[in-house]
């Protein structure tokens, strides 16, 4: 019996196996490949062998999008997922649904985007807020994790404050309310929300709150949503109880439109219940929803259909934040990185993976949280043995990025000498705030990334596999330093650049900079 079960198993694997679409990319002389999963920006361009990546679930902690580009003007996207595994012989593509082409659109990386970009995720021509670019970014979830309460939040809002940090959003992270599905604040910890609230403007603040999809179990909102058929069902029709890393909830079916519609209701009424202005939208990676046997009020709905539908939601709030979507590049979303290791290989990702997102259509992203957003690297680090060189740092490359987001706070773990430079790079980026706003109205126009690879740039003069440098726009070349030292080797591509301190360059050349901890290299492009 075992033995038919099995000889039964492997015919149909071989008949599945046999129904896939399958493509084969054999690539072309000096070609890469970009794209599909955001996190793997530090792996792009796809030139070592890796094993397969299936875009219909795993996000990897990030965002997805069904896109491949080249450098030789060449794309791949599909409206569903698909699975791709490189070889040393190319990039095989592996779909269930359609046979996937390859497209050619021109002769360069910047080529392949502007034509996929164009059919299949062209820009709305709106943003989010605009202070998302032009200040500074607060999150309270590594002062306070789970703890998330008023007196702790006015005292983080009080040390932006006295210690001379620009002012801009500040996110209150996960556990403010009751229990998940619940929009009221917890009366213990948060006595007065609304006069919070009203203090936080008063001081110069945007309030943003953590939100997620899932509702606790046996609660008076979970009973009320299944009575009213607003729940992911499990295959026997009822609500599907679904794990992820806060336990165990059922979920709102929101590609049901009536769902999504009481969803929206809800956070509406927060805002004007206690004048919050936006929300953090967390918890849609696509994996969280692969559990067998979930059905939808959408027939055949998938894993990335949910994280989808929770991503439109955000459209109608212009401050709005996600770390996991699928599929909305060139809308006006914020996305933010997965969050990272306070770890230097960490910091060694931030500009490849920002590179990933804008070429995935993510043009509006923040490079997760300074010193990393990995609340576990935290836990077990005595304040005063954190490497301090390495926050500043951090916050050296998110100065000149679109975004730049606090968490930990640095009046708390830093010398004064290391918060003086940190404060300055904060006061960089909003003294770079219109241009990194004009930067942004390009992308809504365009669907361009703010950040650049410099292959997307500068093509052909042999920038594909450079990950320690990006383009802020068309004018900034940003070379941070991303690892321990005070010396680095910078590329400059042919033309004339001048740096931050003045001193003008040929390009075309590679030069060897001392940049002591104070200092983050960034060269205007004159011609």
């Amino acid at each position: 019996m075992n033995r038919k079960f099995f000889f039964l198993a492997s015919a149909l694997l071989c008949l599945s196996a046999y129904a896939q679409h399958q493509t084969n990319i054999k690539p072309l002389n000096g070609e890469y490949w970009w794209g599909g999963v955001v996190a793997f920006g530090n792996r792009m361009p796809y030139i070592k062998p890796m094993r397969e990546v299936d875009l219909s679930r795993d996000g990897h902690n990030n965002q997805l999008v069904p896109l491949l580009l080249s450098n030789k003007g060449r794309y791949v996207w599909s409206d569903r997922p698909f699975r791709f595994t490189v070889t040393e012989n190319g990039i095989d593509l592996r779909s269930d649904e359609e046979q996937i082409a390859v497209q050619t659109a021109g002769s360069t990386l910047r080529d392949a985007y502007l034509a996929a970009c164009r059919k299949h995720f062209p820009p709305t021509g709106t943003l989010p807020d605009t202070l998302f670019f032009s200040m500074p970014q607060y999150n309270t979830w590594i002062e306070l994790m789970y703890n998330q309460n008023e007196a702790d939040i006015l005292k983080y809002a009080r040390g932006i404050a006295d210690n001379g940090f620009p002012r801009g959003v500040l996110m209150i992270d996960d556990n403010w309310q009751k229990y998940y599905g619940n929009f009221s604040f917890k009366p213990d910890r948060f006595p007065s929300p609304k006069a919070m609230v009203d203090t936080l403007h008063a001081m110069g603040f945007r309030i943003m709150l953590w939100v997620c999809p899932f509702v606790s179990p046996d609660s008076p909102e979970y009973r009320e949503l299944a009575a009213k058929g607003y729940l992911i069902k499990n295959a026997h029709g009822f609500p599907a109880i679904l794990p992820w890393w806060n336990g165990q909830s059922a979920c709102y079916d929101l590609c049901n439109p009536e769902a999504a519609a009481y969803f929206v209701a809800r956070l509406k009424g927060m805002q004007q219940t206690y004048g919050i202005d936006g929300f953090k939208f967390d918890a849609g990676d696509p994996g969280l929803y692969a559990m067998p046997g979930l059905t939808s009020y959408k027939t055949g709905a998938t894993a990335v259909d949910q994280c989808e539908a929770w991503a439109k939601i955000g459209l109608q709030f212009p401050f709005n934040e996600y770390r996991a979507c699928w599929k909305m590049g060139g809308q006006p979303l914020v996305q933010r990185l997965g969050d990272k290791n306070n770890d230097w290989r960490a910091v060694q990702s931030l500009i490849p993976d920002m590179i990933a997102a804008g070429l995935s259509g993510y043009a509006y992203t923040c490079p997760d949280m300074i010193g990393g957003g990995q609340i576990s690297s935290y836990l077990h680090i005595d304040e005063h043995k954190i490497d301090q060189e390495l926050i500043v740092r951090s916050g050296e490359v998110h100065a000149l990025m679109p975004m730049m987001q606090f968490s930990v706070a640095p009046w708390r773990i830093l010398d004064k000498a290391n918060l003086d430079i940190l404060r300055r790079m904060a006061l960089l980026h909003e003294r770079m705030g219109n241009y990194i706003i004009a930067c942004a109205r390009h992308a809504a126009k365009t669907g361009e990334p703010i950040v650049r690879s410099l292959e997307y740039a500068f093509p052909g003069q042999g920038f594909a596999e450079c990950k320690d440098q990006f383009m802020l726009g068309d004018k900034y070349l940003v070379a941070p330093m991303l690892k321990s030292g005070d010396s680095r080797r910078v590329r400059l591509p042919k033309g004339t650049w001048r740096d931050e301190q003045g001193k003008k360059y040929r390009g075309g050349r590679t030069y060897t900079l001392s940049v002591p901890l104070n200092r983050l290299p960034y060269f205007e492009r004159l011609k």
